[in-house]
């Protein structure tokens, strides 16, 4: 059977029309798809490309902030920073990468030519040293990064380059901060310096963490100088403030194509020490002066000829204040000017660029095998420690305020045969004493025969061993333990009547501790626990930052004295160790008119092929209502009497001066003094202490 044409005509029409209507429908999905993702791209994803093809048609500089300032107590400035104009380079990409090394070299002799004729002499710079600046391997930055070629660019300079901006393409001048030190060296150590965050970054995690910040007024450059040691590292952050931005529109060939647009850095906030300048340098000229003096003294007593260091810390005793902190000798800070410092300084200065009153400092010697035959800053206690010994035997019950004990000039330990025997200083014989005339007379047998021995015949108690009570005491103390100050790689001290116990026995460990010589400790340890036995039993927390004030001085955070641990011993044995620190024999106090406490200690060390004696003094003052604690050590100084108490005396008198141990500074008194007619009285006043000064 035929197939019908006229039914197979209408079949072919209704399949084109089906088609047909399929491929209409088709494209209109595609259509209804594609607007609908228009829309998404327009309104909901819009926004998010716009930003990115933004970024990427714009360029960011940061630009380094301004560090805030450090002040000493009375405002004035210690570490400031001073703006500068430094020339920065830029590799043109869009030359090709060859060429745009090439065309740096060139720029490089130009820029030659341009400081030497118009820059400052002394930092003068060759073609090679630009070509180095300009890191044209990318070792140091990306080929968009500009490079500081130059800072504290000259009037002339500045103004050479701003005329003939033109013909230096890539180049800029901006604008940074330059940090200054002031020139009197004030508590260098104590304040410390910087460095470049390129050198440190991969050495100290602090830094290493900053890598990762993902703010950019936060992230730190390479080029930026960042604190490295004491308070410019301890404060960072506060001190540091925040980048500045200066962003440019480029085009695919990184040409700029539009106006630039700048956000200035954020000043850092300013921090207040809690240092006052003018005792501050009292301190240290008195360290140094008594040095000079007594490496060359004709009085075997004060005579010290290996003498070459000192160091001092004054702390108020209600506050916990640092009023002075002194490492001597300190070094002018200038030289970390730009963030590095030259080999030669470095040569002539590495022995004093740390903090000898928190960490293990010498002098300066030409060889090690030599170095080592001296103490460094962390010295023994020595007799300084018998305040807190007889403590301890009156609170351990040991004895007894009205106990007295027959000073011999000796006290015997030990196997029959074998017998070690505590003497004197001169072998000095005392006779009859209770606790307060051994701390005056500075007996060590009776902290050796009363506290060391009758501690270890009497055993621990409480699952505590004799050894393990005293080290107790002394951590409360704060001896053996850090500080709390916060500073920087500051040292616990060493303890050393552990090992003595292992290697020896428990009872020569505590009689030797006795009278100070099983641990060695810092000049801040020793002055927080003057300051403590000063108020009985409170360990303040040393303090160094009073208050901290945003660039527009507005306060940030205040200061608030803080309580580290008390100890609560009874009232009649403080009142036993202050009547014997009451009359310790020291020298340089004649004509002090305050009553004062005071223990002189000579610690004995073996160093090396020979015994050394460091000069050890702590004293607080007034006595009757103390506020200040004062710690001396003067490694190889001799006896603390001579070697150590004269510059406590100075230091006291600096701070009576300028803020008064009676809460109001005698310069101030004298001013009013003499205003109301008796000025003769005062200048009387003054003519006695300086005949007395003029004696010592």
């Amino acid at each position: 059977m035929q197939d019908d044409p006229q039914k197979r005509e209408i079949i072919n029409r209704r399949h084109f029309s089906f088609r047909l209507n399929l491929f209409f429908f088709i494209t209109f999905a595609l259509f209804s798809v594609l607007i609908v993702r228009l829309a998404i791209l327009q309104f909901v994803e819009g926004p998010t490309l716009s930003a990115e093809g933004s970024s990427k048609s714009t360029r960011s500089v940061k630009i380094p902030p301004i560090r805030g300032n450090i002040y000493d107590s009375t405002g004035y400035p210690i570490a400031y920073s001073t703006s500068t104009q430094s020339l920065y380079f830029s590799i043109q990409p869009e030359l090709g990468l060859e060429d745009a090394k090439e065309s740096a070299k060139q720029m490089a002799a130009q820029l030659e030519q341009i400081f030497t004729k118009y820059g400052n002499p002394a930092e003068a710079m060759t073609v090679d040293d630009i070509i180095r600046q300009m890191d044209l391997d990318f070792r140091r930055n990306t080929i968009s990064t500009p490079r500081r070629i130059k800072s504290g660019l000259t009037n002339k300079e500045i103004a050479y380059f701003m005329e003939n901006r033109t013909s230096f393409k890539g180049i800029d001048i901006m604008e940074e901060s330059v940090r200054n030190y002031d020139s009197e060296s004030i508590s260098v150590q104590l304040v410390g310096y910087l460095k470049k965050y390129k050198g440190v970054r991969e050495t100290l995690d602090f830094y290493k963490e900053k890598s990762t910040e993902e703010e950019p007024t936060l992230q730190y450059l390479e080029e930026e100088d960042v604190g490295m040691d004491g308070l410019e590292y301890m404060y960072q952050d506060v001190l540091r403030g925040k980048n500045g931005l200066k962003t440019y529109p480029v085009n695919n060939a990184e040409r700029i194509i539009g106006p630039m647009e700048i956000t200035n850095p954020e000043k850092g906030s300013d921090i207040y020490l809690t240092i006052n300048k003018n005792v501050q340098l009292k301190t240290e000229s008195a360290i140094m002066n008594h040095l000079k003096k007594i490496t060359t003294s004709n009085n075997p007593y004060e005579r010290a000829e290996y003498a070459k260091t000192g160091f001092a810390v004054a702390m108020e005793v209600e506050t916990g204040k640092i009023v002075a902190m002194a490492s001597m000798p300190d070094y002018d800070p200038n030289i970390w000017a730009g963030g590095r410092i030259s080999p030669e300084d470095y040569e002539n200065f590495q022995n004093v660029l740390e903090n000898g009153t928190i960490r293990s400092v010498y002098g300066k010697y030409e060889t090690k095998a030599e170095r080592d035959k001296h103490p460094s800053s962390i010295v023994p206690p020595g007799s300084t420690l018998k305040p807190l010994t007889v403590l301890i035997g009156l609170n351990e019950g040991l004895f007894t305020p009205t106990t007295r004990y027959t000073d011999t000039g000796v006290f015997t330990f030990g196997k029959t045969g074998y017998e070690r025997f505590i003497r004197n200083s001169q072998r000095h014989v005392y006779g009859n004493i209770d606790g307060a005339g051994a701390i005056e007379h500075s007996s060590n047998p009776f902290m050796a025969a009363m506290v060391g021995n009758q501690l270890y015949m009497r055993g621990g108690k409480n699952g505590k061993t004799s050894v393990e009570i005293w080290d107790e005491y002394m951590k409360q103390f704060g001896l053996g333990v850090l500080t709390g100050s916060g500073l920087p790689n500051e040292s616990k001290g060493i303890i050393e009547y552990f090992s003595e116990a292992e290697r020896g026995s428990s009872q020569s460990a505590l009689i030797f501790a006795s009278f100070g010589q099983q641990g060695r400790y810092t000049t801040l340890q020793l002055a927080q626990y003057t300051a403590m036995l000063a108020n009985r039993g409170k360990r303040m927390k040393p303090q160094f930052v009073n208050e901290i004030k945003d660039s527009d001085g507005n306060l940030i955070q205040g200061f608030t004295p803080e309580v580290l641990n008390t100890v609560d011993i009874p009232a009649k044995y403080w009142e036993e160790i202050e009547t014997g620190m009451s009359k310790v024999k020291s020298q340089g106090f004649e004509g002090f008119e305050y009553s004062y406490r005071r223990k002189t200690g000579t610690s004995e060390q073996d160093v090396a092929s020979r015994r050394a004696e460091n000069a050890v003094f702590i004293a607080y003052a007034p006595a009757d209502n103390p506020k200040l604690a004062v710690a001396v050590v003067v490694p190889d100084g001799g006896f603390g009497a001579y070697g150590a108490s004269p510059i406590a005396r100075q230091i006291f008198d600096a701070y009576d001066q300028e803020i008064g141990l009676t809460g109001v500074p005698k310069k101030k008194v004298a001013v009013t003094t003499s205003a109301t007619g008796t000025a003769g009285t005062a200048g009387a006043a003054g003519a006695t202490g300086a005949a007395v000064a003029q004696g010592e």
